[in-house]
């Protein structure tokens, strides 16, 4: 296991308790490296949406809980927030959350001259992801997909 998968691992323990105690769901954990600087973000969610109190509770009992455990040596800057509405599907929850969902699922090499696909998700295993689009099944290689996020509908 890498530093990273470490730190969003026991992060994520820790702030299990902590968002059940507030009401809210742990949506992922990502410890990343943007510039010089070093992140720990913390994304929530619950049913209606979360609110700027739910961030501000949230990150103010994990920050106190992450000084507590002092496992990350290095600085970070620590944020909570919502994974948004055009929420990235990173993990098999968040797949299975969003079935028969309209998804964008971009490529990092084109299929048929093209790399972004927009269909209802209808499926997922541990080798692809398939969507419906314009009425046909279309399956993609999860090695081969850069990013796959909910589609924003005005």
């Amino acid at each position: 296991m890498s530093k990273r998968e470490e730190y969003e691992a026991r992060t994520e323990e820790l702030l299990l308790p902590i968002a059940q105690e507030c009401g809210v769901r742990i949506y992922d954990v990502e410890y990343v490296k943007e510039g010089s600087d070093w992140y720990l973000r913390a994304f929530i969610d619950k049913d209606g949406g979360v609110g700027i109190n739910d961030c501000e509770a949230v990150s103010r009992i994990l920050s106190d809980r992450l000084d507590e455990e002092d496992f990350i040596p290095d600085a970070y800057i620590l944020e909570v927030s919502s994974p948004g509405l055009g929420r990235a599907l990173k993990k098999d929850r968040h797949l299975a959350q969003s079935l028969g969902q309209e998804v964008e699922v971009k490529l990092f090499a084109p299929v048929d001259r093209c790399k972004e696909f927009v269909g209802i998700l209808e499926g997922f295993d541990d080798k692809q992801v398939s969507i419906l689009e314009n009425g046909a099944l279309r399956s993609f290689e999860r090695g081969n997909i850069a990013i796959i996020r909910l589609t924003l509908d005005f």
